[in-house]
């Protein structure tokens, strides 16, 4: 899709679908005066009538034959005092969505004047927006006939916009990638395969890059991640990405992504009502892929690391076992209590390994990690948890700038004892009483003094509903948050 941008005034747009935002109970913007003029008055007639009344997702048609605009799209914004970009995102996507159903593949978006944002702001939501909501998986079924395909958005203001879209669609296709790999069928990205689609991104992006298989993993130590994987005919991988521009100095970021790229539950079977979105428990990993992608594209001027361990957690003859005691990469033992719990084994192995041999300046991790975070937040927000504040408040504001919203759990020592085992050093599994928190707490265990912060994502990476930009099923939830934060 081509997104292109233009200092021409609304009313001299040439396109199929133009599209008007309009907030609730202020009437017609007279920013849109000269449209409404060129088009008859037909917008203010639309406004007087009881139909549409700029409510928040509300939507309206209107056929315009003869002018330079097939039709207009109002698109309601909802209150103005409720207003922020993720209205405007979520507006742009439904004005789009109305436009394709009518048959428009090219779209034009006026930049509103808006309180508190400016043109850049608009920009970057809606080019997002256009981007996300045209995104299907089409890999193995065609398009029906009657799917219009959005060929080019058109964002019309008064000021030049073109750096900001071109960055804005970087990222966004970064976040389409993240959505191909967590929609991808298991049998086709298992943890060789997903290593290699990794590979080849860094190859075609310039990332420095390196796999880490079985053997040498056995080498290093990494006995947590191995044991997840040992019961898979296809052994674990710890893929380490790098993105280093010339002349960093310092400590890197390090990104870790959980890559369960399959997940029965092992030995600890899951139920098989909706196992096949366990698909999905390497959202985790694509994000931090999809990151990295987009940090080296923007050719972002901050050293990045993204670490993601990869492996299928199978109920195999060599699965590892409830009672398993396992020595982690850093000398810590765990007690197996779920096999089921095997994310953060293998984000135990991956976080230590990654603080001991890059020493981070701080350590943000993702993952599909607890039924426990759906139950609490649903899918309008990722649980946060971290031993840093000001980490913790900088994820919280590009969380809201790119409406990949998160909220903040407590990290407090008193949950520390929960995750104590009495046979080793920690327990995998603290039982169903604060579980998101629990799962928090073992994780924080393998990262010393480093600042970290972890993104409990179970309820964000892969939806059962759609909303309007993201389709059922992966989002690639966490590329546009971590790009805008390791970009500001």
């Amino acid at each position: 899709m081509k997104v292109s941008t233009t200092n021409a005034p609304a009313a001299e747009i040439q396109a199929e679908a133009l599209i008007l935002t309009i907030p609730e109970g202020t009437g017609k913007p007279t920013s849109w005066d000269a449209v409404d003029a060129v088009v008859g008055g037909i917008v203010s007639e639309a406004l007087a009538g009881p139909g549409f009344q700029g409510k928040r997702g509300q939507t309206l048609a209107l056929s315009t034959p003869g002018n330079h605009c097939r039709e207009l799209v109002l698109v309601g914004l909802g209150i103005p005092e409720e207003f922020d970009l993720e209205v405007w995102r979520r507006a742009v996507a439904n004005g789009i969505a109305k436009a394709r159903q009518r048959g428009s593949s090219k779209i034009a978006v006026p930049l509103p004047e808006i309180d508190g944002h400016d043109s850049e702001e608009l920009s970057i939501a809606a080019t997002e927006a256009a981007i996300l909501t045209s995104y299907r998986y089409r890999e193995f079924k065609a398009a029906p006939p009657e799917f219009v395909e959005l060929k080019e958005i058109l964002l019309a203001a008064p000021v030049n916009i073109a750096a900001a879209t071109m960055r804005a669609q970087k990222v966004a296709d970064a976040t389409c990638w993240a959505r191909d790999l967590v929609n991808t069928p298991s049998n086709m990205k298992r943890p060789d395969s997903l290593a290699e689609n990794a590979r080849e991104m860094a190859v075609e992006t310039g990332l420095e890059f390196e796999i880490i298989d079985s053997g040498k993993a056995q080498q290093l130590g990494l006995n947590a991640l191995l044991a997840v994987g040992q019961g898979s005919s296809v052994g674990p991988r710890l893929v380490i990405l790098e993105h280093r521009p010339m002349g960093a100095t310092g400590q890197p970021t390090v990104i870790v992504g959980k890559g369960i790229t399959f997940d029965t539950g092992g030995i600890s079977l899951k139920p098989a009502q909706k196992m096949g979105d366990m698909k999905a428990d390497m959202s985790g990993a694509a994000a931090v892929f999809g990151t990295m992608q987009a940090l080296a594209n923007l050719d972002a001027q901050r050293w990045v690391v993204g670490v993601t361990p990869l492996a299928e957690n199978m109920p195999g003859s060599q699965a590892y076992r409830p009672s398993d005691i396992i020595r982690a990469y850093d000398g810590t033992t765990i007690e197996v209590l779920n096999t089921d719990a095997e994310g953060r084994v293998v984000l135990a192995d991956a976080l230590a390994y990654a603080c001991k041999r890059y020493e981070p300046c701080r350590i943000v991790d993702l993952a599909t990690l607890t039924g426990a975070c759906v139950v609490a937040l649903g899918s309008h927000a990722a649980g946060l948890m971290g031993n840093n504040d000001e980490l913790c408040n900088a994820l919280i504001s590009s969380g809201n700038a790119t409406g990949e919203r998160l909220w903040r759990l407590p990290a407090w020592s008193a949950y520390d004892k929960l995750v104590d085992s009495e046979v080793a050093n920690v327990r995998n599994s603290a039982g169903r009483a604060a579980g998101v928190v629990t799962a928090g707490m073992f994780l924080k265990r393998f990262v010393g003094n480093t600042s970290w912060a972890h993104l409990d994502i179970a309820g964000t990476a892969f939806l059962e509903k759609a909303t309007p930009y993201q389709p059922r099923g992966g989002t690639g939830f966490g590329v546009r948050l971590l790009t805008h934060w390791l970009s500001t």
